[in-house]
């Protein structure tokens, strides 16, 4: 199946998006992570098209062909950017609910709409449960086995990890892709599919402005503050969700046999943990992610 590309414009951002399925169908809006794009969603939108499912996959800020309309707008990657940026598309593209899902940033901006906007949320599927930063404990060292997985962050917070990232795109995002799902074995068409997104001009200093201000190292775009407060607050998730988790996950680890994330959900909520499934659950497990989107619309 084809999707067509298509562009809307928010107030700070014109957002690139891919639209497949029926125009008249249920809707599910699919949000990619870093360092990932709209195409780990490509068998998952063609699975849920032969349901009658249309789904809309939005590029999110600082990759591909999305784009700031003005130059001198903060380049953030910050939380609350992700979820402003989600209620923005929806209602750029006058869409009152969907079903959400998404993963890595692209959950951490599903999980932020459905906590602090759950009337636009008709239901979510979020890969690793709660993703919803908790900055003022960023303080506290996790343990050892679980530091190392992060090394990319802690690069990140030098002026060498920028100068790396920016000269090493491509090869930066194959080798993560790499490590954090060991099991998955996707050949080189796939990874270049992706790849161009990356070369959107503010890849770089998103990316950098989102792993240093998620362990409050540098200030956020005053525009989000408001948002930023209530997420401190750590809101619980009252939407039906399915927490789809891999088994095989290299930045996460193998999840713990309690599910911690369960008390941040007050709705319905179910957790599936997924086989041979790595840190990109669309891409590697295209039908677990499609039969919870299905499951909710």
């Amino acid at each position: 199946m084809t999707a067509t590309l298509k562009t809307i414009q928010t107030d700070r951002l014109e957002i690139a998006y891919a639209e497949a399925g029926p125009a008249d169908g249920p809707l599910a809006i699919l949000m990619h992570g870093f360092p990932y794009d709209i195409h780990c969603f490509d068998e998952v939108a063609t699975l849920l098209a032969a349901k009658g499912v249309r789904t809309l996959a939005p590029f999110m800020r600082g990759y591909g062909p999305t784009r700031f309309l003005n130059a001198n707008t903060m380049r953030s990657g910050q939380q609350g950017a992700f979820g402003a940026d989600l209620v923005g598309f929806m209602d750029a593209v006058q869409i009152e609910s969907a079903v959400l899902g998404g993963f890595d940033w692209g959950g951490r901006g599903a999980c932020i709409v459905a906590a602090l906007w759950p009337e636009r949320a008709r239901g979510l599927v979020t890969g690793g449960g709660y993703n919803i930063q908790n900055i003022a404990a960023s303080v506290k060292p996790a343990s050892p086995e679980a530091e190392h997985r992060y090394w990319y962050q802690y690069y990140f917070h030098t002026e060498r990890g920028r100068a790396g990232l920016a000269a090493h795109r491509q090869a930066f995002a194959r080798q993560l892709w790499r490590l954090w799902s060991p099991e998955w074995t996707f050949d080189e068409a796939t990874f270049e599919k992706s790849a161009p997104a990356f070369d959107n001009p503010d890849f770089v200093d998103v990316v950098i402005h989102s792993y240093r201000v998620r362990f409050d190292y540098v200030v956020g775009d005053p525009a989000y503050a408001d948002i930023e407060a209530e997420l401190a607050k750590q809101p619980i998730i009252t939407v039906p969700t399915i927490n789809l988790e891999g088994l095989a996950d290299g930045v996460a680890g193998s999840p713990q046999e309690t599910d911690y994330a369960a008390k941040r959900f007050s709705g319905p909520y179910e957790r599936r943990l997924l086989p041979h499934t790595g840190h990109n659950p669309p891409a590697e497990a295209p039908e677990a992610f499609a039969d919870a989107v299905l499951a909710l619309v």
